[in-house]
């Protein structure tokens, strides 16, 4: 490998760190530095990265340790027999880096991840080493985020979590068939093992803090996990069920997608195009549905098409359930509980909360809800008011491009 200047190194890992999606900060824990005393801050604004516990953006330095693998998985731009230029930071100047920058606040945080370099263990020391450098040696309280590497020793994992406010492990590929075909030299059980021992750390450092305020904290912000989304044949409906297993079974904050992008020397196995970027932002949008809309996965599978089990590009996968599922509407929104306001599409939770509060005095009526959502016009076929009930609206056959407009092609492939 040529040597190469800090610079340089940095315009290569910088660059190849952008695959990475599972990259955002809920959760973590509330640290500043208005007692003048550490570095950073999880809480202050700046270019946008990820988000702070409250919802405000923050900056993250996004890089590679390095861009050499040992591993050989046919996806990934980074794998050994890809011909791109290769780098590697020290420990050192990665932490030198992020200081750097904080002081320039172009940052408030970082995002770590790595290759594997001579083996798992040697490569998670040296992200281990960068986390607690910055932590013990410079007192930083800005946020970390370090993707641990599931073949790693547990006590190194375990160490990272110390030191990290989040922590993630890619499960990469939706099915295991997928995984063994396309990174061979990776294990579903494995990693899944890994995730497990990481939920298991979780808990009990929440537990212990209970009893002893003193006690270390663990990966405060969580969990995350990402997959790649059209390098194999799996279905929106398998990936809906394998994230929401996920979400089940390791208790993680997100659940990120990245859409394939095909790669320089691309392997013969993997798709000759990317999928539409629209496929992912649909995926995304289910996602928000179990999490937050209390729609079981069952249900948001449901909305895909039947025969090819995909999700519609022209229309989000809330307003696909509701137009398959007509008998469910309209609703009433003087009478119908939570669940079911939340079903009806063009209301979010937020609108739901605020119907929910106001007509605890009076009956709502049509200009109410208007005022509550960006669009009534979306919202008319699927609710009744006081003064509204969309009795032959609801029953018309072409429904759908009155309250789904036709997509731009932009939209569907980006």
């Amino acid at each position: 490998m040529a040597q190469l200047n800090v610079q340089e190194k940095l315009e290569i890992l910088a660059d190849a760190a952008k695959y990475d999606a599972s990259c955002a900060s809920s959760g973590t824990a509330k640290r500043h530095s208005k007692d003048g005393k550490g570095l950073g801050s999880t809480e202050g604004m700046g270019i946008c990265h990820a988000y702070a516990p409250d919802g405000r953006c923050i900056s993250l330095l996004k890089i590679l340790l390095t861009n050499s693998c040992v591993f050989d998985c046919h996806y990934c731009i980074n794998r050994k027999s890809s011909n791109v230029r290769r780098a590697r930071f020290t420990a050192k100047e990665v932490v030198d880096l992020t200081i750097a920058f904080y002081k320039r606040n172009y940052i408030e945080g970082l995002f770590l991840s790595s290759g594997i370099i001579g083996s798992s263990n040697y490569t998670m020391e040296q992200i281990v080493e960068v986390a607690r450098s910055l932590r013990q040696d410079h007192d930083f309280r800005g946020y970390i985020h370090l993707k641990t590497i599931p073949d790693a020793d547990p006590e190194l994992v375990r160490q990272a979590g110390l030191h990290a406010d989040r922590i993630s492990i890619n499960v990469e590929l939706p099915t295991t068939s997928g995984l063994a075909r396309l990174a061979p030299d990776k294990s579903a059980s494995r990693i899944e093992g890994a995730m497990a021992d990481a939920r298991s750390s979780i808990v009990e450092s929440k537990d212990a803090r209970k009893h002893f305020r003193s006690a270390p904290r663990f990966a405060p912000a969580g969990q995350s996990t990402q997959m790649i989304v059209g390098a194999d044949a799996a279905t929106d409906r398998d990936i809906v069920q394998r994230a929401s297993g996920l979400y089940g079974a390791f208790g993680l904050r997100r659940v990120y997608y990245s859409a394939f992008s095909p790669i320089p020397h691309a392997s013969s196995v993997l798709p000759l195009q990317r999928p539409p970027l629209m496929r992912e932002h649909r995926l995304y949008q289910s996602d928000w549905l179990m999490r937050f809309y209390q729609y079981q996965p069952d249900e948001v599978v449901a909305a895909a098409d039947d025969a090819t089990g995909m999700l519609s590009l022209d229309i989000d996968p809330k307003l696909a359930w509701a137009l398959k599922f007509r008998d469910r509407f309209p609703v009433d929104v003087n009478r119908a509980d939570r669940a079911l306001l939340l079903r009806v599409p063009g209301l979010g939770v937020k609108a739901v909360n605020a119907i929910l509060a106001a007509r605890r005095w009076r009956r709502l009526r049509l200009a109410d809800v208007a005022r509550l959502t960006v669009s009534i016009a979306k919202l008319r076929p699927f609710l009744i008011a006081e003064d509204w009930r969309p009795t032959m609206l609801a029953d018309r056959a072409e429904l759908r491009p009155i309250v789904a407009p036709p997509i731009r092609q932009l939209e569907l492939f980006g």
